[in-house]
């Protein structure tokens, strides 16, 4: 999983270690999760574009998906894209996510590494601890570490790497890398992929990353309940009756938005089940 500040450079980067890893033999699936206007409902979908090179690989493939409503930063059916991908025989599956944000942590609960991008001189280090970025992080890389940026980029690992020494990990077996790279002159990749590669055996030998997935799969079952209730009460004959008749009064005041939902619910779970 692949996230980052929008600006980051996440897609240079994705491109960038994409091609770099068909080079090594792998073959690529990139998700890549495009955000949805909260206007239109709609998506660029422009990833295919901005992966130029990658695209062309015949041994990558790209697909993009709208955010739409999903909170976690990542799209609806990433997970089912994820066992489809693997299924095809891709042996790497890199997931970007529409960029950091409060609800962002949802890609770390599919994928074994979270990898988060920082640019340097942003002044990203105390908001990375307030996010929690930093206590899911498997690993962070400053890109955009070239030219002028250089010496800023160092000063950024040291001071993520400061941050990360009073952060308690989530796994107590891995101590999170900090490293520099540059995507747009492929420097660092190698470095970086081998940093991945280490976890990949680590986690593998010690049964982390078993124990990991078995969690994974536990909150999918629990996160598509939650997704298949909302549809069935939304698509509900009987709360749709009801839905403007309550929505009016909580905009005007009249009823509590939390009384109303409870409402709304106990009108769902009334339905007898041959009615539905």
């Amino acid at each position: 999983g692949i996230s980052g500040a929008p600006g980051v450079g996440k897609s240079t980067f994705i491109e960038a270690l994409g091609n770099h890893l068909v080079e090594l033999g792998h073959s690529v699936a990139v998700l890549a999760v495009d955000p949805s206007s909260a206007v239109t409902g709609g998506s660029i979908l422009g990833d295919k574009t901005r992966m130029e090179r990658l695209s062309r690989e015949d041994h990558a493939f790209i697909r993009p998906s709208p955010a739409g409503r999903s909170l976690g930063g990542v799209a609806n059916r990433t997970r089912e894209a994820i066992l489809v991908a693997e299924s095809a025989g891709f042996d790497v599956i890199l997931v970007e996510t529409v960029g950091v944000g409060q609800s962002e942590y949802e890609v770390h609960s599919m994928t074994d590494l979270f990898l988060v991008l920082m640019q340097p001189g942003a002044g990203d280090e105390l908001q990375g601890i307030k996010k929690g970025l930093l206590e899911i992080a498997d690993m962070i890389a400053v890109n955009k570490a070239d030219g002028d940026n250089l010496r800023r980029a160092e000063d950024a690992v040291a001071e993520y790497s400061k941050a990360l020494r009073i952060v308690t990990p989530h796994d107590s077996s891995w101590r999170p890398p900090v490293l520099t790279c540059s995507a747009l002159h492929d420097h660092g990749l190698t470095a970086l992929w081998a940093q991945i590669e280490a976890h990949h055996k680590l986690t593998g030998e010690n049964g982390t990353r078993s124990a990991k997935r078995q969690t994974q799969r536990v909150d999918w079952m629990w996160d598509s309940l939650r997704d298949q209730l909302l549809a069935r009460l939304e698509d509900d004959d009987r709360v749709r009756q009801h839905v403007s008749i309550l929505e009016n009064k909580v905009a005007a005041g009249q009823l509590l938005a939390s009384v109303a939902a409870e409402e709304l619910l106990e009108l769902f779970l009334s339905t007898p089940l041959n009615e539905e």
